[in-house]
């Protein structure tokens, strides 16, 4: 009887130990985590400065950083526009300054062609084009863009003005690379 008791014995008894020894030991790290005098939750917030440490970013790239990040919000939301309303000219002009602002022309008279598929003649996307076309170097281009809206609207003010600022930029820069090749 004393040797049956002896072999159940050690594996109830190793059970126990190993019980305990693993409860302590899951309360020891635990155990660093609270204090009896302190809250267990922190109640003091930390300044979204400090949080992130803005205050190590030189003001300046920080400036930088928030300008590019709320122009492509803005970007993204014209282009969306542009999306759901193809015929969006006043949407399609202001994402065409941005788009030029970046230096991205070429993206800029691809909206605007996009414009004008969905509103043919438009005067404000064809002269926004022309002025594209004019930034570009392409004044001949352009000069058929301001004829072609002038057709339409012979008065208009704002297109005469672009047509005879094309023609002006066209003949200087004639004059400059005559100057070049002597």
């Amino acid at each position: 009887m004393n040797s049956h008791e002896y072999t159940v014995a050690p594996p109830l008894f190793s059970f126990g130990l190993n019980s305990l020894l693993f409860t302590v030991l899951a309360i020891l790290p635990l155990g660093g985590c609270a204090s009896w005098n302190k809250p267990v939750l922190s109640v003091k917030e930390t300044s979204p400065p400090e949080l992130l440490g803005a205050n190590q970013i030189d003001p300046a790239m920080r400036e930088r950083i928030l300008h590019a990040v709320g122009q492509d919000a803005q970007e993204r939301a014209l282009r969306d526009d542009l999306k759901q309303h193809p015929d969006n000219v006043d949407a399609a002009i202001r994402l065409t300054k941005t788009l030029v602002s970046r230096k991205r022309p070429h993206e800029a008279l691809q909206v605007l062609d996009s414009v004008l598929v969905a509103v043919p003649g438009d005067l404000r996307a064809l002269n926004a084009k022309a002025v594209i076309l004019d930034i570009e170097g392409r004044h001949d281009a352009a000069r058929v863009l301001y004829r072609q809206a002038l057709e339409t609207e012979p008065g208009n003010q704002m297109l005469r003005h672009n047509l005879n600022l094309s023609l002006a930029f066209d003949a200087t820069s004639e004059r400059s690379a005559l100057a070049r090749s002597r």
